[in-house]
């Protein structure tokens, strides 16, 4: 067996201490990081130590906890501030129709001579009151007529309704689709509000059913829309998870996908994908071409027309040095690069505040912004040449 040379030795075993190190630092910095995505993934504020006392000697501590503790402010030194009077009871909305009660007396004299009582006035207060639902049957009866000389019998056609020969009118049909949408109401729960309200048991099929069914019907609208879209020369996109329940007996929720495309003060389409290929943005944009801004998913890669031009998202690309500065708040390009990119932030926020045009605010951007984004352009070239 071969003797190891003494110094060769040494070097190599620094190099494995030094590699150690390093392995330790990035396990650190991940164990950081996940404290504060677990415990308070707003509270930039909390310390080393502030995290370890939570996760260590309060392992129950809610993340609501720990962001309200990183909010809390010092004990003030000087008397607290004077308390502004209540500004009373806030009238109710005008446009809200009245329905007047009178509350007659009930001696038409009076109660220390004796004498006849006459009304001079009433003093009102209001209350916001509020009719149940009421669920009736409309009963559509149309008139059949007999000819007198051929016999023909004829009756007038039913008018048009979202789901024909459906238990359920359109008003119903209309009213699930705006709970389930708008109120964040589940199926389930109407189907049980149903049988409660209304004395009648109706499938949660059904109803997934009438929803389906308005969205059918929506699919004109959503290809206008998709069309006015494409007409833009600048749109947005993004996607995001939502849970689908499938019918394979998997007992867990399959995990598909909203796209989201836009344009500023336009219309935003929501497509449904049960995967996050780029089969969805390629079908939807087919050979547009134009600008699209994307958060730098891959799946925009070879999409659109060939004159597309892809851009990213300051945003999205502050958001990986912020995540930096709470691992290491210390780290001083990090925290630099942050600084920049507020910078161009607020050139924006100047130019909405001030109702900028678009040539105002295009020039107010080469005068301020240009060199905020070629300084963190040099940067990235200087820490990454390729």
């Amino acid at each position: 067996m071969a003797v190891l040379d003494p110094q060769a030795h040494i070097a190599m075993l620094e190099r494995e201490l030094q590699w150690a190190h390093l392995k330790i630092q990035v396990l650190e910095e991940r164990l950081r990081r996940r404290r504060i995505q677990v415990l308070g993934p707003q509270s930039e504020t909390l310390s080393d130590l502030q995290l370890e006392l939570l996760a260590e000697v309060e392992p129950s501590a809610t993340g609501e906890e720990v962001e309200a503790e990183a909010r809390r402010e010092r004990l003030p030194q000087k008397p607290a501030r004077e308390r502004r009077p209540h500004p009373g009871r806030r009238s109710l909305p005008e446009k809200l129709p009245r329905i007047e009660q009178v509350v007659r007396g009930t001696e038409p004299n009076c109660g220390r001579c004796g004498g006849e009582t006459s009304i001079i006035g009433y003093d009102e207060s209001e209350a916001l009151d509020v009719e149940p639902a009421r669920y009736f049957v409309r009963v559509t009866k149309r008139e059949k007529r007999a000819c007198g000389k051929c016999a023909t019998i004829g009756m007038p056609e039913l008018a048009p309704r979202i789901v024909e020969k459906g238990l359920a009118s359109d008003a119903v049909v209309i009213q699930t689709v705006i709970a389930k949408y708008c109120d964040h109401l589940p199926l389930y729960r109407q189907q049980a509000m149903l049988e409660r309200e209304a004395g009648v048991e109706i499938s949660r099929a059904t109803l997934d059913g009438w929803v389906m069914r308005v969205g059918e019907l929506l699919q004109p609208v959503v290809a206008v829309m998709r069309q006015d879209l494409l007409r833009a020369s600048y749109l947005q996109a993004d996607e995001t998870t939502v849970p689908v329940q499938m019918h394979d007996q998997r007992g867990a929720n399959h995990q598909a996908y909203l796209w989201q495309y836009g344009k500023p003060g336009g219309e935003t389409v929501f497509e449904f994908q049960l995967g996050r290929g780029r089969e969805g943005p390629r079908k939807f944009l087919g050979e547009w071409e134009g600008i699209l801004q994307t958060d730098g998913y891959q799946a925009y890669d070879d999409v659109g027309g060939e004159k597309l031009v892809h851009v990213g998202c300051w945003a999205h690309a502050r958001r990986k040095f912020v995540d930096a500065v709470k691992v290491n708040p210390k780290d001083a390009e990090a925290i630099k690069m942050v600084a920049r990119m507020d910078a161009l932030f607020l050139v924006d926020r100047h130019a909405r505040q001030q109702r900028s045009s678009v040539e105002e605010r295009l020039a107010l951007r080469r005068e301020h912004a240009n060199s905020w984004a070629t300084e963190i352009h040099d940067r990235k070239r200087l820490r990454n040449p390729s």
